[in-house]
């Protein structure tokens, strides 16, 4: 556990607001921003992070035994994001060649847009990734933790996901 979260998780533990607050400002946009890549819609992402934040609160006793928060929170999170891919019926499919659906932020470019297409094509273990590596911030170590894989594999689907990311754009312009 590294010595800034001690206090977080600690007061987290005893149900201090404060420490929820801190939490939920530290992750929440990572979060989100993950959840949004992993499931490709506004509605379903903040789905997920609420998903995640009722949790924390639920299990708030356990969390003085977890070594990395983030790693926790993006666990979790990956979990929320597969319940309400399931539920709304939008298990990746493997070996599909139609896109599939995905929502955009308002007033994006048309590159950014080729962009979340782009992403939203990739693998789902690569998508997966990206995801915690860009928005979540997650070292290689850690994503290999949520994901129960070893650092090696986490970077060299990141290595992957990026290859085709570049293939991808650069056919297309």
């Amino acid at each position: 556990m590294s010595e800034p979260e001690v206090p977080l998780q600690l007061g987290l533990k005893v149900g201090d607001p404060a420490a929820f607050g801190s939490v939920y400002d530290r992750y929440g946009p990572g979060l989100y921003r993950a959840a949004w890549r992993m499931l490709g819609r506004q509605a379903d992402a903040e789905d997920a992070v609420q998903e995640v934040f009722a949790a924390v609160v639920r299990s708030r006793h356990r969390l003085g035994e977890v070594e990395d928060l983030g790693a926790y929170l993006f666990a979790s999170l990956r979990r929320a994001a597969q319940r309400i891919a399931r539920q709304r019926g939008r298990e990746p499919k493997p070996g599909l060649a139609s896109d599939p659906p995905v929502e955009s932020p308002d007033g994006q470019t048309a590159d950014a847009e080729r962009l979340w297409r782009a992403v939203a094509r990739l693998p789902a273990a690569q998508r997966e990734v990206l995801a915690l590596k860009i928005d979540g911030e997650l070292t290689f170590m850690q994503i290999g933790t949520v994901l129960g894989i070893s650092p090696n594999t986490a970077a060299s689907r990141y290595r992957y996901a990026l290859e085709k990311l570049r293939e991808t754009l650069e056919t297309k312009r």
